[in-house]
């Protein structure tokens, strides 16, 4: 049994060192739409920033800003200050790494977008095989090193077209 009335994911939230900066890159390169802000944020409250945060109790939210990223993904994007922050960057290997995956119409010609904005793209596109087979990717990094990845499969996965031609014999 899943979550009760599960229905999609709402956005996704990540903490830069420079807001400016990232609002910068999310609109002016990759295109978003920036909303709207909130914050500042603190509590007097001893216990709530960890207990409904789990951060460190001083911790304040500088401000957070929320972007409309093509027709429905949101990021909440953080200004944070906090006695314990941590500045490391974790990458996919790291236990809490991870990265956002972008889907485009044209690998090549977003990748040559990026590359012309002297954005660090990884390697070159792959090509991906298996259940994945007719994906085309490749990551690349954010001002601040996040790591992003850009997708596209115009044609679907092979999963996916296995799974239509089964149902459409069901």
């Amino acid at each position: 049994m899943g979550l009760p009335g599960l229905r999609r994911l709402d956005h996704v939230g990540f903490t830069v060192p420079d807001l400016e900066e990232a609002t910068h890159f999310l609109v002016e390169v990759l295109g978003c739409e920036y909303l709207y802000s909130l914050g500042p944020f603190r509590s007097a409250d001893d216990d709530w920033m960890t207990e409904h945060l789990n951060v460190h109790a001083r911790a304040e939210v500088v401000e957070n800003r929320f972007f409309r990223c093509g027709d429905q993904a949101v990021f909440e994007v953080f200004s944070y200050t906090s006695p314990d922050q941590r500045h490391a960057i974790p990458r996919n290997s790291d236990i809490g790494g991870h990265h956002v995956a972008l889907y485009v119409d044209d690998l090549d010609e977003a990748i040559a977008h990026l590359e012309r904005h002297g954005v660090g793209v990884l390697g070159g596109p792959t090509a991906s095989k298996g259940p994945a087979e007719g994906n085309r990717w490749v990551y690349f990094l954010s001002p601040w090193g996040m790591q992003f990845e850009l997708v596209c499969y115009p044609n679907g996965k092979a999963f996916d077209r296995e799974r239509a031609e089964q149902e459409a014999t069901a």
